[in-house]
């Protein structure tokens, strides 16, 4: 079969993302749906496949902690040859213990969380579609007053995010976390603001899942959470909705709500905007400060460029013209 687009899924080998893979995938069966993930999700692409009765989802490798391998499987992307239409970035990692960096240095909750994914944007801008929609899966862990449990997001610059000091050292790991998901929501906005000045008809939002007892987000907790994460609260959602918040949710759920963002006519043309599950919210305080949504953009765009000619090129939003 020929396929009209390619659609992007990061993380969509497993929970929130497989779910509005397979979503996705049934509404879009003219497209080509990549999922992708560090580990194998050879098995997820074909199980949507074999439940739609379609051949229209297939997996591609991708570590978002090495700059090297993003660039290597943008270049599979573009090799499709098709428009893309849709980027979905999905996948994220918490590290509840210690400091780790990726293969380029970066403090690796930052590194995965925003910088792969912008880097990830950059590199395949050109080849966008004229109406693509770009989804970031942020959390509402960024965003203080909503009284997560988690620490609160604290951004100073992106720079010591990505290479703390002795200072920020000391910073808790879910503060890490609820830090990157703010960053999530900055870049949409600094995004934004950038292709309403280039009058580009890329749209791009951020989105709020909730929680989702039973996902892979625990992967790195202790025994007694990971027992707790996936055995015991996904069994009383219902509860948890009325004791806690009614912004928890099933990976299903959360799942046709990222999808909608992603293909639904409902939001065509929709831009700028921070989605928890369904609606449209504000976001946090801070996330609509213009300073921070600047520092993060800059610093990410001169990082991630190899040379100037790359800088010029990513600050410049040139979408289309090599589709």
């Amino acid at each position: 079969m020929s396929y009209k687009s390619t659609i992007v899924v990061t993380g969509g080998q497993i929970g929130l993302g497989y779910e509005a893979a397979r979503v996705i995938a049934k509404e879009r069966p003219d497209s080509q749906v990549i999922i992708s993930s560090r580990s194998s999700g050879a098995e997820a692409a074909q199980a949507i496949n074999d439940e739609l009765r379609q051949s229209n989802v297939k997996y591609l490798r991708l570590d978002l902690g090495s700059l090297s391998d993003i660039r290597k499987f943008a270049d599979e992307i573009i090799a499709i040859g098709l428009p893309i239409s849709v980027l979905v970035f999905n996948a994220g990692i918490q590290l509840p213990k210690g400091v780790a960096y990726t293969t380029d240095g970066l403090e690796t909750t930052f590194g995965v969380n925003h910088v792969g994914h912008a880097l990830l944007f950059h590199l395949l801008q050109p080849y966008l579609s004229n109406n693509a929609r770009i989804v970031l899966t942020s959390s509402g862990t960024h965003d203080p007053a909503q009284k997560s449990g988690l620490p609160d997001a604290k951004y100073v610059t992106a720079e010591l995010l990505a290479h703390p000091d002795e200072a920020t050292m000391k910073y808790a790991g879910r503060q890490r976390y609820a830090t990157s998901k703010l960053c999530n929501v900055l870049w949409t906005y600094a995004l934004d603001r950038q292709r309403t000045k280039a009058k580009s008809n890329v749209t791009v939002t951020a989105f709020d899942p909730g929680l989702m007892p039973g996902t892979g987000l625990a992967r790195d907790a202790s025994a007694v959470e990971k027992f707790l994460w996936h055995r015991v609260l996904p069994r009383i959602i219902p509860l948890l909705r009325l004791i806690l918040s009614p912004n928890i949710h099933t990976p299903q759920e959360s799942g046709r709500n990222l999808a909608r963002l992603a293909v639904s006519s409902e939001v065509e043309g929709v831009s700028g905007k921070y989605f928890e599950a369904g609606k449209s919210i504000d976001s946090s305080k801070d996330s609509y400060d213009e300073s921070k949504q600047e520092d993060l953009w800059n610093w990410t765009v001169e990082f991630v460029a190899r040379d100037k000619a790359e800088v010029e090129s990513f600050k410049s939003l040139t979408q289309g013209t090599k589709s």
